[in-house]
C-alpha cells in the first residue's frame, strides 16, 4: 500500500532572513539569517529529501526521475513545484521573475516563475509590495531611473490567513514581520529592480537586473483577486484558494475528524498550524506543524484526525 512520503526541508541564509523558522516550527537551524525553508524541492539549487518508508533517502529529484509512477506518471522534465517557509525578518529586495518563454530563452533552460503566497503570521500592520503605478514601459523606467519607489510601489497590508497569487510579470517584496508559505513553480530565478541600497556579508551591495526587470514587467500592473468561496465538509472545512495554469491550492482546515479523498496526481501538504495523524487502514502518520509530505497518486480515501491546518498544492 503507497503511504505518505514525508521530506526534510534544506535551509537558506538570507541577509533579510531570522529565526522564525526555529521559534515558530522548531527547524533544527544554526543562523538567526535563515530566510528559506525549501520543504518540497527537487530544484538542484535544493533538494529535499524522503525521511520515511519504502525511498526513505532518496531526493525529490531523484523519486521524480526513478519512481515517476508516484506521481501518477506526470509529463513534464523537472518536477513541477515548489514549497518554501519564507521569513521576512527585514524587507525582501524589491523583485520580478520571468515566465517560461523568456526564462527558458535567459536563464539556461530554467522554468519561469509564477508563485503565490499564504500568510501564516505576521506583526501588526505589517505589509508587502505587490504591483506598481507605471501606466507604461517608458514611465516604469524613468521611475526606477529616478528611484520614484514611494510613488512607484503599491504597498498593501497583510494579515495571518491572507492569500496573494503572484504571476510572472508582477513586481513584489515581502516587507519586515511577514510569515509565509509560498507555493511557485520550480524555479530559482529572481531579478532585483531594487535593494535598498544594502550591503551583503562581504560589504558590496548585491546585483541588480533592471533590464531584465524591464523586459518582464507586466505594465500596466495587473491585479487577480482571490476570493475563495469555503466549502463545509464533515469535521472542518477546505478552502481553494487558487486554480490556475501551474497550480491548485488549498487550505484544509480541519476541526475534528475528516474523510478526504487524494485522486489527483499527487498532493504536495505542508501543516501550518496544529496538530492531528492520518490514518489509512491499519496505518497512522502523525502530523505536526513544519511538516511536509507528499500524498503519492491513488492513494485514495484517508482520514484526518486533530485540530489541525495544512496548505495543499497540487500541478
Amino acid at each position: 500500500m503507497r503511504e505518505p512520503i514525508f521530506l526534510t526541508p534544506v535551509f537558506k541564509e538570507r541577509i533579510w532572513g531570522g529565526s522564525k523558522l526555529r521559534t515558530e516550527f522548531g527547524y533544527e537551524i544554526e543562523s538567526d539569517l535563515t530566510g528559506e525553508c525549501w520543504a518540497v524541492s527537487a530544484h538542484p539549487n535544493g533538494q529535499s529529501t524522503v525521511s520515511n518508508g519504502l525511498y526513505k533517502g532518496k531526493t525529490l529529484g531523484q523519486l521524480w526521475e526513478e519512481n515517476r509512477e508516484v506521481f501518477g506518471n506526470l509529463g513534464g522534465g523537472v518536477f513541477p513545484l515548489l514549497t518554501k517557509i519564507l521569513d521576512a525578518n527585514k524587507n525582501l529586495s524589491i523583485q520580478v521573475h520571468p515566465d517560461d518563454t523568456y526564462a527558458n530563452k535567459n536563464e539556461n533552460g530554467e522554468l519561469g516563475k509564477t508563485e503565490c503566497w499564504y500568510v501564516i503570521d505576521c506583526e501588526e500592520n505589517a505589509e508587502i509590495i505587490f504591483g506598481h503605478t507605471a501606466q507604461t514601459k517608458e514611465e516604469l523606467k524613468e521611475m526606477i531611473e529616478q528611484g520614484q519607489w514611494e510613488h512607484l510601489l503599491k504597498k498593501v497590508k497583510v494579515k495571518p490567513g491572507d492569500f496573494f497569487y503572484v504571476p510572472s510579470g508582477t513586481i513584489h517584496a515581502l516587507c519586515t514581520g511577514v510569515l509565509i508559505l509560498e507555493t511557485q513553480q520550480s524555479s530559482d530565478t529572481t531579478y532585483r529592480v531594487y535593494d535598498y541600497n544594502r550591503l551583503d556579508q562581504n560589504g558590496e551591495k548585491r546585483e541588480l537586473h533592471i533590464n531584465k526587470s524591464l523586459d518582464v514587467t507586466t505594465v500596466p500592473h495587473n491585479s487577480v483577486e482571490v476570493n475563495p468561496i469555503p466549502q463545509e465538509i464533515k469535521g472542518g472545512r477546505i478552502i481553494p484558494f487558487i486554480k490556475e495554469e501551474y497550480f491548485s491550492v488549498y487550505k484544509w482546515e480541519i476541526e475534528a475528524a475528516a474523510t478526504i479523498n487524494q485522486d489527483e496526481a499527487f498532493l504536495i501538504c505542508s501543516v501550518v498550524k496544529g496538530a492531528g495523524e492520518i490514518r489509512k487502514g491499519h496505518r497512522q502518520y502523525p502530523l505536526n506543524k513544519g511538516d511536509h509530505f507528499i500524498l503519492p497518486n491513488e492513494y485514495g480515501y484517508f482520514d484526518i484526525l486533530g485540530d489541525i491546518e495544512l496548505i495543499v498544492s497540487h500541478p
